[in-house]
């Protein structure tokens, strides 16, 4: 498995180029960029292509690979939404996502499908999402890319064998789950949805979680929390997985750039089991 770090892990004014150079000095192997709306840093919803490749050749520059595309837009355009325009709009970004994917080779980007809130039900989460899914699918089939769905605190797909479901309903080769391990932790073991979803699995997302807390404060660094590892580590050497572990994890107050050194070895632990 690969060693890989969200942008996110950086303070949010971080320079592309810092957040690449301090991921290879750290050893990384690779960086999980996101999509931002027009102003961001790295990749946005206006840039060009060939403002695209240059980030590209800059991953390059310092040996980093961009293997996947993630994206906090679609909390404001979710394709669960009431309201036709708004899901529209998520259709864009994730378009957008999957032009970037194609153009510098990457093969998959997270989409987060909806949210169940006041005003949208569960049910209703679940079958408008499935119809914008399958248009999207169509679109990264064409681009030779793949769809990883989220499973985020969205009180959507709560289940492992619900999640299984949904994206086999979706029925394309190019739509899968983006496994986040600390995100199930409040209600499930990582280690069942690993081995239930299986081959479904993309790419996955490392966090650490305390449960005794119960809320967001009780995201901490990797193992610092109740992740059972070695089954997690098990449960991906049993299904085949052998791509990304990617870390999303909140800076150091601090030392923001510490978190990285600190995550990259704690990343070395969770993938063999062994301290260096």
């Amino acid at each position: 498995m690969l060693k890989s770090i969200n942008q996110w892990c950086y303070p949010a004014d971080t320079p592309l180029e810092k957040v690449l150079s301090v991921s290879a000095e750290a050893g990384y192997d690779a960086v999980e960029l996101n999509l931002y709306a027009p102003g961001g840093i790295g990749f946005t919803t206006d840039i060009s292509a060939g403002e695209a490749e240059a980030i590209g050749r800059l991953a390059r520059s310092y040996g980093i690979q961009l293997r996947s595309l993630s994206t906090g837009l679609m909390g404001r355009n979710p394709l669960s939404s009431p309201d036709p325009a708004l899901r529209e709009q998520g259709r864009g970004v994730v378009t957008k996502q999957l032009e970037i994917a194609e153009l510098l080779g990457m093969d998959t980007v997270l989409v987060v499908p909806g949210l169940v809130n006041a005003d949208t039900r569960y049910d209703e989460c679940y079958e408008r999402t499935q119809p914008e899914l399958r248009l999207l699918a169509a679109e990264a089939e064409k681009r030779g890319v793949r769809i990883g769905v989220e499973n985020v605190w969205n009180k959507f797909l709560l289940s492992p064998l619900e999640f299984a479901r949904y994206i086999d309903e979706i029925g394309s080769p190019n739509v899968g789950a983006y496994f986040d391990v600390g995100n199930v932790l409040l209600f499930g073991f990582p280690e069942q949805w690993i081995r239930i979803l299986g081959s479904r699995i993309l790419k996955v997302h490392v966090k650490e979680f305390k449960t005794a807390v119960g809320n967001g404060g009780g995201f901490v660094p990797l193992l610092a929390g109740d992740v059972n590892w070695k089954a997690v580590r098990e449960a991906l050497q049993a299904i085949g997985y052998t791509d990304t572990l990617t870390a999303e994890i909140s800076p150091y107050a601090a030392d923001p750039y510490q978190l990285a050194y600190d995550t990259a070895r704690h990343l070395d632990f969770v993938i063999t089991g062994k301290n260096r």
